[in-house]
């Protein structure tokens, strides 16, 4: 099974995606299943990972009532507030959908990340650890320094980092996000998603060997088993294309890497880590 790991889908008249703005016209309009259709066709992917895009409970409905009507849609990693009271109330509600695979930290949108360490976020990370909980971790790369501590105290997560971590690419940054990055990666319940990789360098200039180095790290740290490749669509299209994000990776691997950890990276890990 090939699948793409990582990707949206949005109704602008929803109204809750407030990052979406007519600034950003690549992605001011509407974006649905038959959308993507052709690019999962071109690279015979047999579906997707859906992602939230929005911080809220209506926009986890919004996504799994097209899981409802579209084959594609493998999963649907929804949003769960963590400092609400009533977070596992909403889990066992999405739970009961068969699509329902997990759901994401959006650590990235917090005023201060070091909140994932108070006690009672810490203790709602360590329930769903328990239960074996597939967890999307988006996080820049500014922001692991709390990452890895929560981590070390719930070392049995069951996490993928999503985006590799948005390293400032634009900028070369290597340190400290390679050390953290390492880090994390002695955890053996915790991926990596390569995707995310084309916002993070400069839009209108970038180069395929801008990523390679990026790429290899998290290959060698995470190593062929705890991968995947997710296209971010359509949010790469404000630098690039989904066949470019595709050539990205694939020029990027290493000439050891045969058919199966291709098979791997383009959906046996994703199928394994989402349970599917």
């Amino acid at each position: 099974m090939r699948i793409d790991a990582h990707q949206h889908y949005w109704q602008i008249a929803r109204g809750d995606y407030g990052w979406i703005t007519p600034g950003l016209p690549e992605l001011y309009r509407d974006f649905g299943p038959e959308h993507l259709a052709p690019h999962l066709y071109d690279h015979r992917l047999d579906g997707s990972i859906v992602v939230q895009a929005a911080p809220t409970l209506a926009e986890t409905e919004f996504i799994l009532s097209l899981a409802e009507k579209d084959k594609s849609i493998l999963g649907v990693v929804g949003w769960l507030d963590l400092n609400d009271p009533e977070h596992r109330t909403c889990f066992e509600r999405y739970s009961r959908h068969p699509k329902f695979v997990g759901f994401r930290m959006m650590i990235q949108e917090m005023t201060d990340s070091y909140g994932i360490l108070e006690p009672h976020f810490v203790k709602a990370v360590q329930s769903y650890a328990e239960e074996d909980v597939p967890v999307d971790l988006l996080v820049k790369s500014h922001q692991l320094a709390p990452l890895v501590k929560l981590i070390e105290q719930v070392p049995g997560l069951r996490g993928v980092i999503d985006h590799i971590a948005k390293p400032r690419i634009a900028e070369s940054e290597i340190e400290p996000w390679l050390s953290q990055m390492r880090q994390i990666a002695c955890y053996p319940n915790i991926y990596c998603k390569l995707s995310g990789m084309v916002t993070e360098a400069d839009h209108r200039s970038w180069k395929p060997g801008d990523f390679t180095s990026y790429i290899r790290y998290v290959l060698d740290l995470f190593g062929p088993e705890r991968v995947m490749f997710g296209s971010d669509w359509p949010v790469c299209l404000l630098a690039a294309s989904y066949n470019q994000v595709v050539d990205i990776l694939e020029q990027a691997l290493p000439d050891g890497w045969g058919e199966r950890e291709r098979a791997l990276l383009f959906g046996g890990n994703a199928k394994t880590f989402y349970k599917l």
